[in-house]
C-alpha cells in the first residue's frame, strides 16, 4: 500500500497531488477495475437473454446477476485495494470526498477514469458481440422514479455502509474477506430489488450502458438515489457509528489499515 501523507490544504498543492505518478496508477488501478466490473455485469445480463427466449420473465436471470455483480464486484474490489482503495463506483467515490477521506481533484480524476471504463466496457461487448444490444437499466412499471431514487438509494447505502466497515482497519485484517463482504451484500442488493429498479446502485454501470444503448429514460435515477444514499452511508459511519482516523488523501484507507 502506498504510504500518502494527508491532503495539503491548498488547492494547487491537492491538484498536484492529484496528478503525481502515484495518483496516476490509482486511476489506471481503477480503469481496470471499473472496466472488468461492468463488462462482467452487463456481459451476463446479454449471455443470459441470448440463451433464454424470455429472460425478463426467467427467475434464473435474477440469480445470475446477483451471482455477476457479487462475483465481480468482489474480484474488482480486491485487485485495486491497495493501489486506489478499490472503489469502482462514483458513488463511493463521492462518499470519500464528501467525508474528506479523499480530495475533491482526485475524486474527480476517479470518475472520469470510472466513466470511461463503463463506456469502453460496453462499447466492447456490443462489438464483440457484432451489434447485439446492450441492457440498459429500467424501473418497472408500477415504480415512479422517486420511488426507484428511494430504492436505489437504500440499495447503495447498504453497499457504501458495508465499503466503510469493510476497510476499517480497527476491525482488525480482514484481508480477501472484505472485498468478498462487499461482493455479498452486492449480490443480494439485487436479488432484493433488481425486478423493481435493476439493482444498479453504480451510476458508472448505468451511465455506460445508456450511452451505448443510447437510451436514458430514468438515468437521474441511477444518479441521485446512489449519491444521496452513499452520501448518508460514508457520514452516518465516519460521525455517528465510528469517528474515523485520519486516512489517505488518494485512495480514501485510514492511515495504518488494510483496504477493502
Amino acid at each position: 500500500m502506498f504510504g500518502f501523507k494527508m491532503a495539503p490544504t491548498s488547492l494547487s498543492a491537492r491538484f498536484g497531488q492529484s496528478v503525481s505518478p502515484d495518483a496516476l496508477r490509482s486511476y489506471l488501478a481503477e480503469f481496470i477495475s471499473t472496466f472488468l466490473y461492468v463488462f462482467c455485469v452487463v456481459g451476463s445480463t446479454m449471455a443470459s437473454q441470448k440463451m433464454m427466449i424470455n429472460s425478463a420473465a426467467d427467475p434464473s436471470n435474477l440469480v445470475i446477476a446477483a451471482l455477476a455483480n457479487a462475483f465481480a464486484l468482489s474480484s474488482a474490489v480486491y485487485i485495486a485495494a491497495n493501489i486506489s482503495g478499490g472503489h469502482v463506483n462514483p458513488a463511493v467515490t463521492f462518499s470519500m470526498a464528501l467525508g474528506g477521506r479523499i480530495s475533491v481533484p482526485t475524486a474527480l480524476f476517479y470518475w472520469f477514469s470510472q466513466m470511461l471504463a463503463a463506456v469502453m466496457a460496453c462499447i466492447l461487448l456490443r462489438i464483440s458481440t457484432v451489434s447485439t444490444h446492450v441492457p440498459t437499466y429500467t424501473i418497472t412499471s408500477e415504480m415512479t422514479g422517486f420511488g426507484a431514487s428511494i430504492l436505489e438509494g437504500v440499495l447503495t447505502f447498504a453497499l457504501v455502509y458495508t465499503v466503510y466497515a469493510a476497510g476499517d482497519p480497527r476491525r482488525g485484517p480482514l484481508g480477501a474477506f472484505g472485498p468478498l463482504t462487499i461482493g455479498f451484500v452486492a449480490g443480494a442488493n439485487v436479488l432484493a430489488a433488481a425486478p423493481f429498479s435493476g439493482g444498479s446502485m453504480n451510476p458508472a454501470c448505468a451511465f455506460g450502458a445508456a450511452i451505448v444503448a443510447g437510451s436514458f429514460g430514468n438515468q437521474a435515477v441511477y444518479w441521485v438515489g446512489p449519491l444521496v444514499g452513499a452520501a448518508v452511508a460514508g457520514v452516518l459511519y465516519d460521525n455517528v457509528v465510528f469517528p474515523s482516523q485520519a486516512s489517505d488523501s488518494i485512495t480514501g484507507i485510514s492511515e495504518g489499515g488494510v483496504g477493502v
